[in-house]
């Protein structure tokens, strides 16, 4: 099942001069749907108005994705897709006189993700390094050509997921995912301002722990800060959060923490 909408109309139909294709010049976000709603919708909407302006393109796109989306009827469970491009132009990078951005909605099942959530998964480190580019920093923009090169780097389906350092070695986030620990009862993340996307369950994650009276800390770590780790996670909007319990041949319980977050994240969903 899928379906698609291309500026406001039922198509699949995409101009070839798109700067989306040719540049990776657009925004993308992928949204849960929950009982016909998609989860933290206003999140989702914020980020990508602020990556819009980051990346100089109309906010007022955004606006008008949104009330697209806000007309059509959902199913109780999907995963919605959401891509804005800065539109159709001509040869060269410049964008002056490019006015007419692309929406595109994308409507399709989730997917079955076993009892990862519960179980846990394994993970692996990936050998390809993010480049480093604060004015990009925290957007999800179209350019994820890294990602896919992590992510092909093993072939294991017993295997879920990667985590990705920086160019300087330090720890950055999951191919698909961002990346907390527990270490010493203190939940810590990577910082993200220099590379990776700022995740909306992620920052979610660290207002709920807070509320809840946990220490968080946000910074520059090294892999082997993780040797250390009492629990590992990856969290993304789709696959919610999923305890890591083997990483590069070490076992790790799924903790007490990683449990009450995934209790109190279920329940705003």
């Amino acid at each position: 099942m899928q379906s698609i909408w291309v500026n406001g109309r039922k198509s699949e139909q995409l101009d070839v001069r798109d700067r989306g294709l040719a540049y990776g010049d657009g925004l993308f976000e992928t949204i849960k749907v929950s009982a016909h709603s998609p989860v933290f919708a206003d999140q989702h909407f914020r980020r990508m108005t602020d990556g819009a302006i980051g990346l100089g393109m109309d906010p007022g796109a955004v606006l008008q994705l949104r009330q697209e989306v806000e007309t059509i009827s959902l199913p109780e469970q999907a995963v919605m897709k959401l891509i804005l491009t800065r539109g159709v132009g001509g040869r060269g990078y410049s964008h002056a006189g490019i006015s007419n951005t692309t929406r595109v909605i994308m409507i399709s099942e989730m997917a079955d993700y076993g009892d990862r959530a519960e179980a846990g998964v394994k993970a692996r480190f990936c050998k390809l390094e993010l480049g480093l580019n604060p004015a990009l920093a925290g957007i999800k923009h179209l350019n994820r050509i890294e990602q896919v090169l992590a992510r092909n780097e093993w072939h294991d389906p017993e295997i879920a997921e990667g985590i990705v350092c920086d160019c300087e070695g330090y720890l950055a986030e999951g191919t698909m995912s961002n990346l907390f620990w527990v270490h010493q009862g203190v939940l810590q993340t990577p910082l993200l301002d220099r590379c990776g996307v700022s995740g909306i369950v992620r920052n979610r994650l660290i207002d709920l722990a807070r509320a809840a009276g946990l220490a968080v800390e946000e910074g520059r770590y090294r892999p082997a800060q993780l040797d250390q780790a009492e629990e590992i996670f990856f969290c993304n909007s789709l696959i919610d959060i999923w305890p890591v319990v083997e990483l590069a041949g070490q076992k790790y319980p799924v903790g007490q923490v990683t449990l009450e977050l995934q209790r109190l994240l279920s329940k705003e969903m």
